[in-house]
This record gives structure tokens, C-alpha cells and sequence, in this order.
């Protein structure tokens, strides 16, 4: 549940576009297909950026014919020329409790979703919002982010099983977007099924992940009682050096896990610090992964 106030929600978003000035999308590198704007397409278009010639068919558009290359030859040949687009991007933000749990990470994670959708809107791109929480997900409208009032939208989503991983198979990607997907990937499912729904339909993936060096680096040692961040029980335990151990190595394994099958299906994870600054943060990981790039 979401406990950042109204005043908070526009202080970050103010600063998210800031941080939008700074940081951008990885967008050159790719292939579009869309509508008009500044990008190259994969297309053949009507931008002044020659691409080619070839002969032509019947049912062209004649505005394009090479008419001296007609008059030397006699023959109709077409002038190709690069389509200009404006990328697809779809946000999607994973609202399961684990990630509000503990203040600084919903206060990191919220970030994320708010400079994911201004990165996209200063990109030129035409962006797509959706919020996910197990099996269910409500696509937001510009009028709910920019006032600030999604969270009512969060609260009223169905209760779901503590272990319920966000669902992203139901969501409406859109046919060669990019997909930014901000989530803490605290579950156990395979992230097979994940990143297949992040590069269906020919997409490409970037996974934001906040994380808590508590969660990372643990230094528990003693009685302690654990919390569940979905179903809030509770679970005394008395942890000693062996049982941290585990949990380490588990934890460890988990996110090699997702490393290793996000190349596999050239999604790029970048997991952000939640205790550093925001663009301290941002520099650790997800530059150097190629999450993100710095304006020139």
C-alpha cells in the first residue's frame, strides 16, 4: 500500500523531470516502427533522408518517381527514403507491496515510475502507462499521473497471494515497443515468464529494479521477527550465522538468475541502490548497463 502523499507524488515528479534533463533512453540504437516523429524507422517514408532506389511497382506513389532517372532511361524507378517515427513506449510499474514496504524503497521505486515516464515523454515518444499487481492491471490515463491521483487506482486493485508474481501477460504492449518495467523482482517465479511477455511482439526490454542493501547485504544476527511484505504475517526467528549464509547465497542466485536469462533475451537489468541520492544511484548500474544514457 502506498503511503506517499499527494505533496510528495509532485515533489518527486518535479524532480523526475529533472532528472529527465540529465539521463535519457537508449532510443538511437534501435529499429521503429510508428508514427511520424524524429527517429529513423525500418520503413520506407517521406522524410528528406535519401535511402535508396528501386523499381517501380504498380500501385506506388507516383510523387516519388525518379523522374530524370526516367528521362535517361526510360524506365520508372521509385527514390526510397528513411521513415521518420516516434518510438512506442510502454511503462509498467509493479505495485506489489514488497515494494512500499519500507519508505526509502517506495520513495526510490516511485522515482523510477516517474522518471520512466518523463525519460519517455522527452524522448518524443508516444508512452503508455500501466500499473501491475499479481494477476491484475489498470492502464492510467495522462489526467491520473499528472494529478497525482494513480494511487487510488493501486489501493482499489484486488488483494493478492503474498507469493502472486506481477503478471505481465495480460498487459497491452504494443507490436516493437519498448517496455520499462519497474520492479523489485522479488518473487519466485521463473523470470522466463516475464521477460517473454517484455519482448513479445518483436519489444525490447529495461528493467528498473529498487533494492535495499538491508535486503542485499543483511546484517541480522539474533531474534528477529520477519514480516511478509504481502500478507503482513508474522515469523519470529532466531538467526544465526548459518542461516544467513542461505539466505545470502539464495538471494544471490536469485538475481544471477535474471542476469543470465535478461542476456539471454536482450533485456537490459539494471537494479538501483535505495539508500544514494537519485542520480548517484542511476550512475552505479544503470549507465554502464546501457539502461540509460547521459545527454550530451
Amino acid at each position: 500500500m502506498l503511503t506517499l502523499s499527494t505533496a510528495d507524488l509532485a515533489a518527486i515528479a518535479a524532480k523526475a523531470q529533472a532528472w529527465a534533463d540529465i539521463f535519457k533512453l537508449p532510443l538511437q540504437h534501435r529499429t521503429w516502427r510508428g508514427q511520424t516523429g524524429d527517429f529513423q524507422g525500418s520503413g520506407v517514408g517521406s522524410s528528406l533522408d535519401f535511402q535508396d532506389h528501386r523499381s517501380y511497382v504498380p500501385g506506388d506513389d507516383p510523387r516519388h518517381i525518379n523522374w530524370q532517372a526516367y528521362a535517361r532511361t526510360g524506365h520508372y524507378s521509385m527514390k526510397l527514403y528513411r521513415e521518420e517515427v516516434r518510438p512506442l513506449i510502454d511503462v509498467v510499474f509493479d505495485v506489489s507491496d514488497s515494494m512500499s514496504f519500507d519508505p526509502g524503497k517506495e520513495r526510490r521505486a516511485v522515482e523510477l515510475f516517474y522518471f520512466a515516464i518523463f525519460a519517455a515523454m522527452k524522448s518524443g515518444a508516444t508512452v503508455a502507462t500501466t500499473i501491475v499487481k499479481g494477476e491484475h492491471h489498470r492502464r492510467l490515463t495522462d489526467d491520473l499521473i499528472h494529478s497525482h491521483a494513480w494511487p487510488k487506482i493501486v489501493q482499489d486493485l484486488p488483494d493478492t497471494p503474498s507469493a502472486a508474481p506481477p503478471d505481465l501477460r495480460p498487459v497491452p504492449f504494443r507490436a516493437q515497443s519498448l517496455r520499462l518495467f519497474v520492479s523489485d523482482l522479488l518473487f519466485t517465479e521463473s523470470p522466463d515468464i516475464v521477460l517473454r511477455s517484455l519482448v513479445r511482439g518483436s519489444g525490447h526490454g529495461i528493467i528498473l529494479t529498487p533494492f535495499l542493501r538491508s535486503e542485499a547485504t543483511p546484517d541480522w544476527e539474533g531474534n528477529f521477527e520477519f514480516i511478509e511484505a504481502e500478507s503482513k504475517e508474522r515469523h519470529p526467528h532466531r538467526v544465526e550465522r548459518e542461516m544467513l549464509r542461505r539466505y545470502l547465497a539464495s538471494y544471490q542466485r536469485h538475481f544471477e538468475l535474471w542476469k543470465n536469462l535478461c542476456r539471454k533475451y536482450d533485456v537490459i537489468l539494471s537494479r538501483v541502490p535505495c539508500e544514494p541520492d537519485f542520480q548517484s544511484a542511476i550512475q552505479l548500474e544503470a549507465i554502464t548497463s546501457g539502461a540509460l544514457e547521459i545527454w550530451a
